[in-house]
């Protein structure tokens, strides 16, 4: 053997003759001839000097008997660049430990790399997931409001802190971290945790996350418990929703008012303005007007029919039109462009956006601190303070669900008639 291999090598006398020794943490550095070097204190282990492209390679090889197939078998233990001798060694006791209680280490090897291949086949990330729920569950909402919801707040509140996990690696101290971010105003002052001061948003994020992780359970990418569920875990890591939150009402216009919020109203052009004018004679609900299509008139018998599956009920609600009502109505019908009664400017085949009553409220100086639900309240109030109409036909006029389920299973009839005549009144009193 040249000397520079015998120099990398520690020498000792045994017998009077020289005999190649340990390999040492310097020496192996030093070796540059390909070949196997073994290490005398651990036989089975051995160094592997190889020529390459960009030098010398060096790495350590774990000679053995396979225990299963009694063949002699080379395992590759890592360059020495990042396993040194000492840990090299202790690599190959743990495996002659694996030999010895029957394990063939490379075997081994191979079925934990399946595993973990495997897992990652079958896993998915929670933005993923959660794009995948949505289109799911769409089926089931009522108008794409919803959709809207929570995508928007995945997108805000959650995926930037857990979107990129995999969802088998969500656990509870993930769902507290979401629910407990800093929230900030617009002047980027900090307010406090989402928890406390968005109550109501972070319990609807709560129940979404819940909704997504229970959708990855049933389809096995996760398993045990919902880290999401308030119940669980939750329940002692954040107060009850019910005692930190704030109710907030939407701002309404005194009914006193509301004639000459009309009459400006009514010096506004557009959708917009006859949208949110219809919205008020008619005491619905921004999508309920919106997403208002024509196939829903019957001009003939001054009634607007909303199929149950656009109501928040969930249950077909009839609207007598007034002589107002049915002026906006025909002057639509003039322009009509496609199937919605208030078309949007932008896409062909679609409606007004959302936004497109709260916007008109907003240019209409001081009444941009109303928001258009609130006219709601305003009608309430008027029926409640200004009539003599019973509470069960106000409460039909605006299609509120009856939580009394005796009261609910006895009403069979909408009271088409005297709600023809309520808002006729509701018309009458806004003209002055």
């Amino acid at each position: 053997m040249k000397e520079g291999i015998l120099s990398a090598l520690e020498k000792s006398k045994i017998g009077g003759g020289t005999q190649k020794s340990r390999l040492t943490a310097r020496g192996i550095t030093s070796l540059t001839t390909p070949g196997y070097y073994s290490d005398p204190d651990n036989k089975c282990l051995y160094l592997q000097v190889s020529p390459t492209s960009k030098g010398i390679s060096r790495s350590w090889i774990f000679r053995y008997t396979s225990p299963v197939t009694l063949k002699r078998r080379e395992m590759g233990l890592g360059s020495t660049d990042i396993c040194s001798l000492a840990n090299a060694r202790l690599k190959v006791l743990d495996l002659r430990k694996a030999i010895y209680e029957g394990i063939d280490p490379i075997e081994e090897r191979q079925a934990k790399k399946t595993s973990i291949r495997e897992s990652h086949q079958h896993s998915i990330t929670f933005a993923a997931a959660a794009e995948r729920c949505i289109q799911t569950k769409k089926a089931e909402w009522s108008n794409t409001k919803h959709q809207d919801q929570w995508t928007s707040t995945m997108a805000k509140f959650v995926s930037p802190l857990i979107g990129k996990l995999r969802v088998d690696q969500i656990n509870t101290s993930h769902i507290v971290k979401v629910l407990e971010q800093t929230i900030k105003n617009k002047k980027g002052e900090i307010e406090g945790s989402f928890w406390n001061v968005r109550t109501e948003t972070a319990t609807r994020v709560r129940q979404r996350i819940e909704v997504i992780l229970d959708w990855c359970r049933a389809h096995e990418y996760t398993q045990g418990e919902n880290p999401a569920r308030y119940q669980g875990a939750l329940s002692h890591l954040l107060p009850k929703a019910s005692k930190i939150k704030k109710s907030v009402h939407h701002p309404a216009l005194p009914f006193q008012k509301i004639g000459e919020f009309m009459s400006e109203l009514r010096s506004h052009s557009g959708y917009s303005a006859l949208a949110l004018e219809l919205l008020i004679l008619t005491a619905t609900r921004t999508s309920e007007i919106i997403e208002a299509k024509w196939d829903e008139f019957n001009l003939d018998s001054k009634v607007w029919t909303i199929p149950a599956e656009r109501m928040k009920a969930g249950k077909e609600h009839r609207i007598p039109l007034n002589t107002r009502a049915m002026e906006i109505l025909e002057h639509l019908k003039t322009i009509r462009v496609n199937s919605y009664l208030f078309p949007s400017t932008l896409h062909k085949e679609g409606c007004l956006s959302n936004m497109a009553l709260l916007s008109m409220m907003r240019k209409m100086g001081k009444y941009s601190d109303y928001v258009p639900h609130g006219f709601r309240s305003t009608f309430r109030d008027w029926a409640a303070e200004t009539t003599d109409y019973s509470n069960e036909t106000v409460e039909l006029a605006l299609a509120h669900t009856i939580k009394n389920k005796a009261e609910a299973a006895y009403r069979r009839q909408d009271q088409l008639e005297k709600r023809s005549a309520l808002m006729s009144d509701w018309l009458m009193f806004i003209q002055g």
